[in-house]
């Protein structure tokens, strides 16, 4: 089986329960939220959406569409009674100008060539209406790379710069940034650079990094997330392991 496949498969068992997804949908819930507050009836795309799994959050705010390049991903999502799931290129969106109010990139754009990376990113604008968002999730902190980094493929890690000059280059504005998973940050950063000491992992083993802990530990760190994503909603992170970013395309 092709070692994305594999990836995609590790993914589905880790996305309802790893501390890791509800820290990162509760810090992505505000800003769709914000996204969406004026809307009767949002229409919401998830572009590289691999199992679906976030158009089940998505859906809490409008009618929510995804497409992944993998076969496999939307398979294993509409197996889960997921709906509206694709099979299409990130750079090569199969939606007409101006058909979402809201659409999102959640851990894909780092590993994209950077030819990919920006016609990526003007597909994201192009199916935008004119004062609608996006909402960009990426890896961050090249001192953050380890073993994780093999296991989902990371080409680079973005700082607040290099998003930001992405992201306005494709036109839009920034409306919000924020690094996340700072709480975690020093026993990452202690891990991954023992990581990189030792060499990192090839793939065939780094998949231990989608392992759920063991049920208190599980819980323990999904509550140190919880209350960082209170703490999100009045301030920003000077320091994380993912950049978060709301953007919007001018009226």
């Amino acid at each position: 089986m092709p070692r994305v496949d594999d990836l995609l498969r590790v993914t589905a068992r880790a996305e309802a329960s790893h501390f890791w997804f509800h820290g990162f949908r509760g810090f992505v819930a505000p800003l769709l939220g914000h996204a969406t507050h004026d809307l009767s009836a949002a229409r919401l795309l998830d572009c590289g959406c691999g199992t679906g799994a976030n158009l089940e959050l998505l859906g809490r705010f409008g009618r929510a569409y995804g497409f992944d390049l993998s076969e496999i991903g939307p398979r294993i999502g509409c197996a889960s009674g997921r709906q509206r799931l694709a099979r299409a290129s990130v750079a090569a969106v199969p939606f007409q100008d101006s058909s979402f109010d809201v659409v999102t990139s959640f851990d894909v754009l780092y590993a994209l060539d950077e030819p990919v990376e920006r016609a990526a990113v003007a597909e994201m604008y192009r199916v935008i209406r004119p004062g609608g968002y996006a909402i960009v999730n990426v890896a961050a902190m090249e001192a953050l790379r380890g073993d994780h980094s093999i296991l989902s493929r990371e080409l680079r890690r973005y700082n607040r710069g290099r998003l930001r000059r992405l992201l306005e280059h494709a036109g839009f504005r920034i409306v919000r940034l924020t690094y996340t998973n700072a709480a975690l940050f020093l026993p990452m950063l202690a891990l991954r650079t023992l990581q990189r000491i030792r060499g990192l992992a090839p793939q065939e083993h780094a998949e231990y990094e989608m392992t759920v802990p063991a049920a208190p530990v599980n819980a323990f760190l999904t509550g140190v997330l919880r209350v960082e994503s209170w703490w999100l909603r009045l301030f920003d992170n000077p320091f994380g392991s993912s950049l978060l970013c709301l953007a919007k395309k001018p009226e």
